[in-house]
């Protein structure tokens, strides 16, 4: 499992090296949904615990980027259409949880990257974000992705691309874009998508919660 370097809360590590792990949703301001996607979490906690074995809380948390509570959880997610606002303190607190072992995985629900871009420039002004190749390890954990994402949602007759923020070697931010990775995770009464395009979906959260537990 990933190793958090940063000094996390007793009862974080206890989670982590004996217990079950709960991961969580990233709460932020501006004005965008953050709250999008409600059943998305539950369901692809639902599908690793199933079939990767793993023991993670049925009920993700809601988290705050300058809360302290950043440091409890090993993976956060962040969705949402529009806006995204970080204050100074919430960019060094990310940026803390990430260079200390944290993990962050962006899913554009559509509009959410201009925003999304520009705050994470704050985050690491030094780094830029890159497309990973085909070949990189998250597309090829339990389920191999020779081809990448999955396209879940058409928008803008763009390809799906998966980006990453790689710090001192190690990949800290994953970012599905033109996907809707989150989308193909809600229950199905919610988009009405395909069994197969939700369960590609599931399989490819799936190797993005493997990549981080394993790394």
């Amino acid at each position: 499992m990933r190793k958090l370097i940063f000094i996390m809360a007793f009862t974080a590590i206890t989670a982590l090296s004996f217990g079950q792990i709960r991961i969580a949703l990233g709460k932020y301001s501006g004005g965008g949904d953050w709250y999008a996607n409600p059943t998305s979490l539950p369901n692809l906690i639902k599908f690793c615990n199933e079939n990767l074995g793993t023991n993670i809380d049925p009920e993700p948390a809601t988290v705050e980027f300058g809360s302290a509570d950043l440091f409890n959880y090993p993976f956060v997610h962040i969705t949402g259409h529009g806006n995204i606002i970080l204050s100074d303190f919430e960019v060094e607190n990310l940026r803390n949880y990430l260079i200390g072992g944290g993990f962050l995985h962006i899913d554009d629900n559509y509009g959410l990257d201009a925003y999304v871009r520009d705050q994470m420039k704050k985050v690491f002004p030094e780094l830029e974000f890159v497309e990973l190749p085909y070949t990189h390890e998250i597309y090829h954990q339990k389920y191999d992705f020779p081809n990448g994402l999955p396209k879940v949602h058409e928008h803008d007759n763009k390809p799906p691309q998966g980006f990453g923020i790689i710090y001192q070697g190690r990949l800290v931010v994953f970012y599905s874009y033109e996907c809707d990775l989150g989308d193909g995770w809600e229950s199905q009464s919610v988009h009405h998508d395909s069994e197969e395009i939700r369960t590609k979906a599931l399989k490819m959260g799936a190797n993005i919660i493997n990549y981080v537990f394993e790394n």
